[in-house]
């Protein structure tokens, strides 16, 4: 797994890839800790055979890939790549405020895989909100809602969804 290293302040919580990104926080008084983070571009394969690629924000280019995907669904407004795409409205490790919002746009990201776009799904480290994200789509692909979180941890990184709230969310989605 290629990993980065991110940069966070213990005093306001802002984080940033300083080699994607200006700091953003520019106080001196303030301490800031680097740590390394995982760097995703992991394709992942539902049980219906549909296949997303999950994307993390960062790196010296966060646009370079391989494969110039047709589409992309963004859970960070940080992200503003040169191919189309959307963004939701979720916060950092939180939930969503609007579940059909949620649904509609995963449901319309997996119909686009099915019809042979290259889509990925990315937040800002690619494990809280995209984890929670890939673990609603596995339900949407037919994964037990009880079974999504752990199935996400095992295919894609034991880190995807960080919060109780998340691992809730994205198991009573549908419910």
């Amino acid at each position: 797994m290629e990993t980065r290293a991110v940069v966070m302040c213990g005093d306001c919580g802002a984080f940033w890839d300083p080699a994607a990104e200006p700091a953003v926080c520019t106080d001196p008084a303030h301490q800031h800790h680097e740590f390394e983070s995982h760097l995703h571009r992991t394709p992942v394969t539902f049980a219906d055979g549909t296949t997303v690629v999950a994307v993390s924000f960062g790196g010296d280019d966060p646009y370079v890939r391989g494969s110039t995907p047709d589409f992309g669904l963004y859970l960070d407004e940080r992200w503003d790549p040169p191919w189309p795409h959307q963004h939701l409205d979720w916060p950092d490790y939180g939930v969503p405020p609007d579940r059909e919002a949620v649904v509609a746009a995963l449901t319309d990201l997996l119909e686009r895989a099915r019809s042979g776009e290259r889509v990925e799904v990315g937040c800002y480290g690619a494990h809280g909100r995209t984890g929670t994200a890939l673990a609603a789509m596995a339900i949407l692909c037919g994964t037990d809602p009880d079974d999504a979180v752990a199935w996400v941890r095992t295919a894609y990184c034991e880190r995807a969804v960080e919060t109780d709230d998340q691992a809730a969310f994205a198991r009573t989605l549908l419910a």
